[in-house]
């Protein structure tokens, strides 16, 4: 939490930072645009491969026929379903670093989605539950004592937040864990090290996101945001330390 307070602009800064790329700025020398990238996620087009043709050209060419049916899935907006499919694909196909990064980029979507459920839930649950916290302590609340039908419905909040927060966690690090691999695949991309960095940042590794941050510069020395992203770097620096 200490951590979080000291480098918390530093954060603000760069999920500026990542937003301004996804809308047209472009970082790195990668191949692989970020529009390319979100390509479809959020509902995309409904044209694309066939859903039914690509799931038949599994059992003929498994590979093939996997990268087919993630793309069809990502191109209707199923981004569970494609990012399973991507998974077996690269389960076959591990060198495929376009497709590590298709896979990062559904995964970090998918932790937004629960983590925007969680924020939700959140709110709902103290809105139902405004008095909650107003309670007496000690022998004049037990007294007094908990509502039964507030008890279950803080019990229901509860359970779904405590769902919603391992869902988000586990897709923002199954994010990183894949953009990681596409790194490692191209290892003088920068654009492959901006999206480690934003994966970190998202699921609160930041030990990760640092060097990442600081490869990208190295790899990208004329960036347009080289001086913004350097002030990130100075930030996590000394919040990193203090939390030592």
């Amino acid at each position: 939490m200490r951590l979080r307070r000291h480098a918390k602009w530093a954060y603000v800064v760069l999920a500026l930072l990542f937003a301004a790329t996804f809308v047209g700025v472009g970082v790195g020398s990668g191949s692989n645009g970020l529009s390319g990238l979100f390509n479809g996620i959020f509902g995309g087009s409904s044209t694309g491969p066939s859903i039914s043709r690509a799931q038949a050209e599994v059992k003929k060419a498994p590979a093939k026929g996997y990268h087919e049916l993630a793309q069809a899935y990502q191109a209707r907006g199923q981004a569970a379903a494609a990012i399973a499919a991507y998974q077996s694909y690269l389960a076959l196909r591990k060198k495929d670093a376009a497709a590590w990064t298709q896979l990062g980029g559904l995964q970090l979507s998918q932790g937004s989605k629960y983590s925007a459920r969680y924020q939700q839930a959140q709110q709902r649950t103290q809105l139902e539950n405004p008095g909650q916290s107003f309670l007496p302590a000690g022998v004049l609340g037990t007294a007094i004592g908990t509502n039964p039908l507030q008890q279950l419905s803080s019990q229901k909040s509860s359970a779904l937040l405590s769902r919603y927060s391992q869902q988000s966690s586990a897709e923002y690090s199954g994010a990183l864990a894949s953009y990681q691999k596409a790194a490692q695949l191209r290892p003088h991309d920068a654009q492959a090290q901006y999206y480690v960095a934003q994966a970190a940042q998202a699921s609160g590794q930041y030990q990760t996101e640092l060097p990442a941050l600081e490869r990208y510069v190295k790899l990208d020395p004329t960036s347009p945001q080289r001086s913004q992203i350097e002030q990130v770097i100075k930030r996590l620096k000394t919040a990193l330390t203090k939390k030592k």
